[in-house]
């Protein structure tokens, strides 16, 4: 059967047929090959040529690899400061291989001081203080438990190799299981030190008898290259997580600040993709910046809490000098901020839509939409500012006074203009008085000079309306062609024959059918517009969250405050 004029099968199969002609990777408009596929098929016969071709590729590539390599180092210092500080630790713990006083097995397992150095060293200086905790305490708990064990599985006398076995295996299965337990999963990374110094310290016991020099040598060696991490991560150029969670956060506030903006102007102007990226569609990283300014704070939630767990161990440094300073408020901030970023992210998505709503309409609600964007991403970008300079706000400012009454001034211009986003042909409010006439120009008529209805019961009364916009006279009285039905329309005319009658109904029936994707087009500025107010009510929120955070953290107060004191 197929598909009418104007309804959704048609629309969306004209929008595929539209597709299918754009040119695929490696092809040309026509769909033959473009010249340079076939001159790789052809290359593919001569062994040689597809060397050389496969030689220069692997050239490229290494040279586009050095290229974003230096790029990387270009953008964030700090990646080679932190490399430099991670070789500097490892020849100081190097050089132990050569000592021989005041210890002589220090160089003998100097090994594990450089494997130390290697685990422990991470970027951030609370990451590196996590982790040396944690390879210290499973080094200390574990050789201890060793020790014991190692005492009772030699008074087993024979039964010494059993009990030793079995030990292994219950204290692995004991710390395997706990390692799994939700709130230790912090210390994952001590339950493995612990399993891995246990195991070695039976095992390698039992041959050389040494137990306790093998503990202690362990424990010398691995708290040596944890302070040799910590004085080098520490003392040269010093990188912090609680700094990096700050900076994040700001950061996020900016880009859904312009994502919030990029989609509404974007709307209002008719922007419309011709195909929609496949990464934006699976949610993958993309080059779009509408789609990666919030899908950076959609996504950040996991390097938050990663940052959050290691700011934690950091002692106050910088403007963060409190003791157990708050950082996980900033989490409580940037979860609000995602919240909302999940309405850009659905406004983002009425940009992508196949069903559009037409120009004209997107115009009549213009300064209104784009005066709420507006609003908004100023709000956004002052939060992220007074986050930056971590400053309050303003004991009487009301930050949200010009989004809340932008949102209000676009709910009012809705219910005025409320019959431009539905099909009013179809609604039922009751028998239409006879004798209304149709005025045959309305289509051609300014979209200032239609009627504004207030609310639906308004449209009883067609017949009495006398609302007319700003600039119209009124005493031009005219009754919109939307109102009227067919039946007041026909009610004077001859009646028609049957066949012509039917016929009739036929075609009205078609044309009420093609309707059908045009009153969609329609919702889909009704909903673009909801999605926009509903972001309005979602910023109060925000708001508690950042004053929660100015309040614990102990924010200065705004430098116009004490102005206005003084």
């Amino acid at each position: 059967m197929a598909a009418k004029l104007g309804s959704f099968r048609k629309s969306f199969a004209e929008k595929r047929e539209r597709e299918r002609f754009l040119p695929s990777k490696g092809s040309s408009y026509l769909g033959f090959p473009l010249l340079e596929e076939r001159e790789e098929e052809e290359g593919k016969c001569f062994s040689f040529r597809t060397l050389s071709e496969k030689l220069a590729n692997g050239y490229n590539g290494f040279q586009e690899f050095v290229l974003k390599a230096f790029q990387m180092g270009k953008s964030d210092p700090r990646k080679v400061v932190f490399s430099a500080k991670m070789g500097l630790a490892l020849v100081i713990v190097s050089l132990l291989i050569f000592l021989k006083e005041p210890f002589e097995y220090v160089g003998r397992y100097s090994v594990w001081a450089l494997l130390t150095v290697v685990v422990v060293f991470e970027f951030s200086i609370g990451a590196t203080l996590s982790k040396g905790f944690n390879r210290a305490l499973g080094t200390l708990s574990a050789g201890g438990l060793a020790l014991g064990m190692a005492a009772l599985a030699t008074l087993a006398g024979d039964w010494e190799e059993l009990v030793t076995i079995i030990s292994i295996f219950i204290i692995g299965f004991i710390a395997t299981y706990l390692k799994l337990y939700p709130t230790l999963k912090p210390y994952e990374y001590g339950f493995r030190v612990f399993l891995l110094t246990y195991g070695f310290i039976m095992v390698s016991g039992y041959k050389t008898r040494e137990f306790v020099n093998t503990t202690v040598s362990r424990f010398v060696l691995i708290a040596l290259g944890a302070g040799v991490s910590l004085i080098v991560n520490t003392c040269i150029y010093p990188i912090w997580a609680g700094e990096d969670l700050h900076n994040l956060v700001v950061k996020n506030f900016m880009n859904v600040a312009d994502s919030l903006e990029g989609c509404v102007n974007g709307y209002v102007r008719c922007i419309e993709y011709k195909r929609v990226p496949s990464k934006i569609l699976t949610f993958q990283a993309s080059d779009d910046p509408l789609y990666s300014g919030y899908r950076s704070a959609v996504d950040s939630a996991s390097q938050e809490d990663a940052l959050v767990g290691f700011a934690v161990w950091e002692p106050p440094h910088g403007p963060y000098r409190m003791l157990s300073y708050p950082w996980k408020s900033y989490t409580k901030v940037s979860g609000a901020l995602r919240h909302c970023a999940f309405m850009v992210m659905a406004l983002h998505g009425c940009v992508l839509s196949e069903i559009q709503a037409p120009a004209e309409k997107r115009q009549v609600f213009c300064t209104e939409l784009q005066r709420v964007g507006k609003e908004g991403a100023k709000v956004l970008r002052e939060l992220g500012n007074k986050i930056k300079r971590m400053e309050k706000l303003g004991r009487e400012e009301d930050i949200l006074y010009e989004v809340d009454e932008a949102a209000e001034m676009l709910q009012k211009k809705i219910d005025r203009k409320s019959y431009l986003l539905v099909n009013s042909q179809s609604w039922e409010i009751g028998t239409p008085q006879k004798g209304v006439r149709q005025t045959e120009d309305l289509t051609s008529t300014h979209e200032s000079t239609m009627p504004e209805f207030k609310s639906l019961s308004d449209l009883g009364q067609l017949p009495n309306l006398a609302s007319f916009d700003a600039g119209n006279s009124p005493a031009t009285r005219f009754i919109p062609a939307v109102s009227v039905s067919s039946d007041s329309i026909f009610n004077k005319q001859v009646s028609l024959p049957a066949t012509l009658t039917s016929i009739t109904d036929e075609e009205s029936s078609n044309e009420d059918e093609s309707k059908t994707y045009e009153s969609a087009s329609a919702l889909s500025l009704a909903t673009f517009a909801s999605l926009l107010i509903e972001f309005v009510a979602r910023l109060q929120n925000l708001v508690e969250a950042f004053k929660e955070l100015s309040e614990k953290a102990h924010f200065k107060e705004p430098v116009g405050h004490y102005v206005l004191e003084a």
